[in-house]
């Protein structure tokens, strides 16, 4: 029902403005993005109708399925899925403003030729891989800042900042301990100083986190169930790299 997504955006921004309050941040620096894998377009529309204006999709093939219905209503669409490379020339097709999964060298490489034909760039967000699980892509901790710095040699791919998917646990110190790292790698990217590098978004916390990374520094929170209610398939679904 389009009522119980309203009702749902609602205590997700209160939950939201909780957080920062408590961690002393203000709540214009915390952008809310919807996760909208498996979820029709009509019920997208409910939220974009309810003042929403970022959204994200785990696939391609849900991109295209989705795009010409949400067209008609301004919205800003990321990607937050596992990228292959053969569904590069798709997904530029479909106005997607922020690329907030590369982890990988020859993604970046690929991505970087498909824009120069077109003209075009690209805002991206370096994916880490913060909680060490095999099941999980992105590059490892120890790799992030080498991939940052050969990715800026691309001149078509603006690196906005990171992107992580915590550890899915209950126990919230570990969970924090993957935020905390992101948030420690983007201060050594800082540093350094690179140049085609703007460290500015913090890509983490879902709806069952999104406290947490407030407080060790999101700016964007990717929520989907939280708002739109459960998947009927599980996130490892997701995370196939065949799929």
């Amino acid at each position: 029902m389009s009522e119980d997504i309203i009702l749902n955006i609602n205590t997700i921004t209160e939950r939201i403005a909780k957080a920062c309050a408590l961690s002393g941040r203000d709540q214009s620096e915390v952008k809310l993005l919807l996760a909208t894998k498996t979820v029709p377009a009509d019920r997208i529309k409910v939220a974009l109708a309810a003042g929403q204006t970022l959204i994200a999709e785990n696939k391609v093939q849900e991109l295209k399925e989705k795009y010409e219905a949400l067209s008609e209503m301004p919205h800003t669409n990321h990607f937050i899925g596992h990228l292959q490379t053969n569904k590069i020339k798709d997904l530029l097709k479909h106005e997607v403003s922020c690329i907030q999964s590369l982890d990988r060298l020859d993604l970046a490489e690929k991505l970087h030729q498909r824009l120069l034909l077109e003209n075009k760039t690209m805002e991206v967000l370096i994916q880490v891989n913060t909680s060490f699980e095999e099941s999980k892509f992105g590059v490892s901790p120890d790799e992030a800042i080498a991939l940052t710095k050969q990715v800026a040699q691309l001149p078509t791919l603006k690196i906005k900042g990171l992107m992580t998917i915590g550890l899915l646990s209950a126990e919230v110190e570990k969970v924090r301990k993957c935020f905390r790292l992101l948030k420690q790698i983007q201060q050594q990217i800082i540093a350094l100083q690179i140049p085609n590098v703007n460290m500015q978004e913090l890509s983490m916390g879902m709806s069952g986190d999104l406290e947490a990374a407030i407080a060790e520094g999101a700016t964007i929170v990717r929520v989907g169930t939280a708002i739109f209610g459960t998947r009927p398939t599980p996130d490892s679904e997701y995370w196939n790299e065949n799929k």
